[in-house]
């Protein structure tokens, strides 16, 4: 049984706030700078030269990539043979979160209650996820969760009669709707399967999971080359101005589900998909 002290994910936690609020994912950068290439609108050249100059300037000053520095979103991967010890968990990941949007100058941006409001004025609570896993590791993702983005995602719960067709049209159905709302290129994350929440969660996983890699399974690989080919081929383009890039990645992540229902969730994220990750 290996011990950790929750001191640990609370430095963890502090570092990954900032380091993720300022520095893009290599995976991430390099998909734009990929579709920058394969633009031939002048506007859409121009909007995508301007994005890469930002994250470039981010990372140069370590400053944050964009003025909404999000809600932050925690995901713990827990090994079963590890025991937390020195503290409370949750009280330890919202500290490193407060202690992160302090000392990084991030913008607090989290209320405290839904309908009253009030801004709670250190950027938590955190959206704490935890998994049990095997081992003897802390995985420790945080992913700055910006909510231009996040008012676009949308869940429907279909009958297994809607079929895959059901699907695609509710990706581009709620790709269309979002326009450039979620500030794109956006990477979208679906989730398919499991229960209600299940399916929001899948979503929100698919957005960090990196652009160059593909659902292990075929049929669901090739379903986001598809739908990511069909989400471009709208012509949103960036930021709105039209253009072939709608969208830098669309990612798909799945789980066994009830024979009576076929859950679908869509995620959305703008270009800035933020996340970083630690093991301790």
């Amino acid at each position: 049984m290996r011990q950790v002290n929750v001191s640990q994910i609370t430095e963890t936690v502090r570092r990954l706030c900032i380091e993720a609020n300022t520095h893009l994912p290599e995976d991430v950068k390099c998909a734009i700078e990929t579709c920058r290439a394969c633009e031939d609108g002048a506007i859409a050249q121009g909007v995508l030269d301007n994005i890469i100059e930002n994250y470039n300037i981010a990372d140069w000053e370590n400053v944050p990539i964009c003025q909404d520095t999000g809600m932050a979103c925690v995901f713990l991967e827990i090994g079963q043979d590890v025991h937390l010890v020195g503290g409370d968990l949750r009280s330890a990941v919202d500290e490193g979160v407060r202690q992160g949007y302090d000392q990084g100058y991030l913008r607090k941006s989290v209320v405290k209650d839904p309908v009253r409001r009030g801004n709670t004025g250190d950027n938590t609570p955190a959206m704490l996820y935890t998994e049990i896993v095997p081992g003897e590791n802390v995985k420790i993702t945080v992913g700055p969760k910006g909510f231009g983005s996040e008012n676009m995602s949308a869940i429907r719960m279909f009958k297994p009669s809607a079929g895959l067709q059901g699907i695609k049209d509710f990706i581009l159905e709620t790709v269309e709707a979002a326009g450039p709302n979620p500030c794109p290129p956006m990477v979208i994350g679906v989730g398919i399967g499991g229960t209600f929440d299940k399916a929001a969660l899948l979503a929100k996983k698919a957005i960090m999971r990196p652009l160059d890699t593909h659902h292990p399974d075929p049929f669901y690989a090739e379903l986001e080359d598809e739908m990511l080919e069909k989400v471009n081929a709208l012509g949103i383009g960036p930021q709105g101005f039209g253009g072939r890039t709608t969208a830098i990645g669309l990612n798909i992540e799945t789980l066994p589900t009830h024979i009576a229902g076929m859950p679908c969730a869509i995620n959305i994220n703008c270009h800035v998909t933020r996340h970083k990750t630690e093991v301790l």
